[in-house]
């Protein structure tokens, strides 16, 4: 059996498919228990239900995005492996980084030609070890976290300034667009455009998406921002490699 049909197998489907049967039945059970206990606190059934079916409809637009790191990323590790990954807890921006990251370090390209099955528990083994740590630290941590950010929130109301988390995270997320657009200006240096070309039109989509849905009174833009600039950025590639 080759690298594409092992990674796509039955075997592989029927456990993608029992796990996520698995977190759906949780996703009922607290809907269940969500209803009965609004209904147990004397809220109106009528606006339960509006809850629930507007919740459901703005759940559909965010998916789109999945969907397309979905077929991106099932080019090289299978569609039961990138569905499940971003069916759970994964997103595609850390999926990418870490399946990369792995394939490099195994010294393998991330596509089907240079790929084994070996390389690709690899890969998911460096995915899960990589992001269980935040269902851990907020299964044991969250509470007590929580607390310490209100706290911190209630001692710097009104003051305006910014708490060293709010200085972390842009820092963080600085570092995380300078890594990528400096690989891709390095790729760009040696001949490839296509990387950098393509993040540069994701960016500007991105922006043009921003600006309408805050200057332009068109908040609903901002559910399809993502998803827009993928597909905007992918068919900009497609056209570049041409």
């Amino acid at each position: 059996m080759d690298y594409l049909a092992s990674v796509n197998s039955a075997p592989l489907y029927l456990v993608v498919g029992a796990v996520l049967l698995f977190v759906l039945g949780g996703c009922l059970w607290f809907i269940v228990r969500s209803y009965r206990a609004g209904l147990k606190i004397g809220m109106d059934k009528e606006v339960l239900k509006k809850t629930i079916t507007s919740s459901a409809l703005f759940t559909v637009l965010p998916a789109v995005s999945i969907l397309l790191g979905v077929i991106a990323l099932s080019g090289s590790l299978g569609v039961p492996t990138a569905w499940l990954r971003l069916s759970v807890v994964g997103n595609l921006s850390y999926e990418a980084i870490a399946a990369e990251s792995a394939s490099q370090a195994m010294g393998v390209e991330l596509n089907t030609a240079t790929m084994t099955p070996s390389n690709l528990v690899t890969i998911i083994a460096v995915m899960t070890s990589g992001i269980c740590w935040g269902i851990l630290c907020t299964i044991f941590f969250l509470k007590r976290y929580s607390r310490k950010c209100q706290t911190m929130l209630n001692k710097g109301k009104g003051d305006g300034k910014k708490s060293f988390a709010d200085w972390a995270m842009v820092a963080m997320f600085i570092g995380f667009c300078g890594t990528f657009i400096g690989a891709y200006a390095s790729e760009a240096v040696r001949g490839t455009w296509v990387p950098l070309i393509t993040a540069l039109v994701a960016a500007l989509v991105m922006k043009i998406c921003q600006f309408f849905s805050e200057k332009k009174n068109a908040e609903w833009l901002e559910n399809f921002s993502l998803a827009l600039s993928m597909l905007v950025a992918m068919a900009s590639s497609v056209l570049v490699s041409l």
